[in-house]
């Protein structure tokens, strides 16, 4: 199988992101992998499609740093993407949020060509397509929602906070990875209209409740084809937990991870959200929980496998590669009768 990862940019990737994990695996799991970024993509004035694409030199790692250095140090390869069983699209929204603001809808549009030329693209592109801003999580049923207002009203906004009693959190509706995050409370209230009119500079608000629980962390479930993944008895979750008063448990904002014991509420939750994301086409994706609520659904780039590793001692990496292999043989027997979004979650 040859399966190409789209990341924001190949020299700034990190050895210990998920995207590197998941490439090593399939490289030493015998496949041909490549790393792309959004900016290497070309549709070409014959209509076909191309990425300069970077790879590994040798067929198997024990080590995610020299597998990167490898691959970041080698030289570009100008590939047709009709050569691709598969694309993972990996690259995150935030990371570009301001210094590429058109990288995001890029990728997406590349994505789109690429389903369109017969290729398998995870997660599908149609659906990330909506999945751009957070109004995409107000499609999942409300009884995994937390109570939410979006609005760009300064008055709305307010009379919203007041009747959650004061305290609530506000993001903006573009962006990810705790970005632009505020807890509003009875000393932030003061201000709540500096927060807002700073949220809203960007675009609309999103006002949302806070669920008490949240002062322990969130957790972050892994879900593949609509079910959560589980390896060897063990689940792809972890709780993570804020070091600081900072509400924000993102990795990428200081949160840490801990081992957490998945209960029959979070796997009710998962049964919630199943039918849409097998629906759109979310191969994998990452469930954000709080309490008996979902606080976002990461569709993009859901991190944390090598945390999930290290706290249960079990590799998750394997089992993502072979399913998108198994699904690379079930598309050489029914060839485009299974569109795009069909085979990402069947």
């Amino acid at each position: 199988m040859k399966i190409g990862f789209v990341v924001n940019d190949v020299s700034t990737e990190k050895h210990v992101y998920t995207t590197t994990r998941l490439a090593m695996t399939a490289t030493n799991l015998g496949h041909e992998a490549w790393l792309m970024g959004i900016g290497d993509f070309a549709y070409e004035p014959d209509g076909s499609l191309s990425a300069m694409c970077r790879k590994s030199t040798a067929k198997s790692y024990k080590s995610l740093e020299k597998y990167l250095a490898d691959v970041q140090k080698g030289r570009g390869h100008q590939k047709c993407i009709d050569e691709f069983d598969v694309v993972m699209l990996r690259s995150d929204p935030a990371d570009d949020a301001e210094s590429a603001p058109w990288a995001n809808n890029a990728g997406v549009a590349f994505g789109q060509l690429f389903a369109a030329a017969g290729v398998l693209v995870v997660n599908d592109p149609n659906s990330l397509a909506n999945a751009l801003s957070k109004a995409y999580f107000q499609h999942f049923p409300e009884i995994v929602r937390p109570r939410t207002l979006i609005s760009r009203d300064e008055g709305m906004i307010s009379d919203f906070v007041k009747d959650l009693g004061g305290r609530a959190v506000l993001k903006p509706l573009q962006g990810s990875g705790g970005s632009g995050v505020f807890l509003v409370n009875s000393k932030e209230s003061p201000n709540l209209s500096q927060i807002i009119e700073a949220i809203s500079r960007d675009g609309y608000v999103v006002a949302q409740e806070f669920l008490p629980e949240a002062k322990n962390g969130d957790i972050r479930m892994f879900v593949m084809n609509g079910s959560p993944l589980k390896v060897d008895g063990n689940y792809a979750a972890f709780r993570r937990v804020s070091q600081s008063a900072d509400i924000r448990s993102n990795m990428s904002a200081g949160g840490t991870a801990e081992a957490v014991e998945v209960t029959d509420e979070m796997l009710q939750m998962v049964d919630v959200v199943r039918p849409k994301l097998i629906a759109d086409g979310m191969f994998l994706v990452g469930l954000d929980i709080v309490g008996d609520k979902l606080m976002e659904v990461n569709v993009f780039s859901p991190g944390g496998l090598g945390s999930c590793q290290s706290l249960y001692k079990t590799d998750f990496a394997p089992a993502i590669i072979e399913d998108l292999a198994r699904k690379v043989a079930i598309r050489q027997h029914y060839g485009i009768s299974l569109d795009n979004s069909q085979l990402a979650t069947i």
